[in-house]
């Protein structure tokens, strides 16, 4: 499915209309997005910038839910169109055949999927969870189009998360002055997710 298939559940919901209301500059800033190859947790939200700094997360997995952060990003999120071409379930495909040109052959178990504006252009950051604990950094464009490739350690990416954003401290979030950081800390979440439901030897 396509970004715009996403957008319009949230916006047909009642949540949305009530939530669009009260909030009529909001607008679409990111979408988020957990494909789970091999338990089936997937996990589909869109979000929406306010003008205060504020972010309206709509997650669509069960019904359409809905909450407002608490702390506002400093920097200003550029807004998504809704004609963005690439469907999510195609980023797997376009992932494995990068690997194949590298030789890399592990297989994907996840891909967290962030999408956003960078250089005013549609772009979709990629975390790939690989068998055997690996790791890919993988930056797509809105052509399919592989802009970054990179290869790490699960465990690797973990110890080099900042504690502060591990932690979720307040001082740090104020801190995070720009999409960037947002996603790092989405992201830092989500492996500390994973890392404590790996199976105990």
């Amino acid at each position: 499915m396509k970004l715009d298939h996403y957008r319009k559940r949230v916006e047909e919901s009642k949540e949305f209309k009530d939530f669009r209301k009260k909030n009529k500059k909001a607008y679409l800033a990111a979408g988020f997005f957990v494909l789970d190859f091999e338990g089936g947790k997937n996990m589909h939200q869109i979000d929406y910038a306010l003008p205060n700094g504020k972010i309206a997360t709509f997650i669509l997995d069960e019904g359409v839910k809905f909450k407002i952060s608490e702390q506002a990003i400093k920097k200003k999120l550029p807004e998504i169109k809704p004609d963005v071409n690439t469907d999510l379930e195609a980023l797997k495909g376009i992932v494995e055949d990068e690997m194949k040109n590298r030789t890399v052959t592990e297989s994907i178990k996840k891909i967290i999927a962030v999408l956003h504006i960078l250089d005013d252009k549609p772009v979709w950051n990629l975390q790939c969870i690989l068998d055997g604990l690996g790791m890919l950094n993988v930056h797509v464009d809105d052509s399919g189009n592989v802009l970054k490739f990179e290869k790490h350690s699960l465990m690797e990416m973990i110890k080099k998360i900042p504690g502060n954003l591990q932690q979720n401290q307040p001082q740090a979030q104020e801190q995070q002055t720009d999409k960037k950081q947002e996603v790092l800390k989405k992201i830092a979440e989500k492996l500390e997710e994973m890392k404590k439901q790996q199976p105990k030897k």
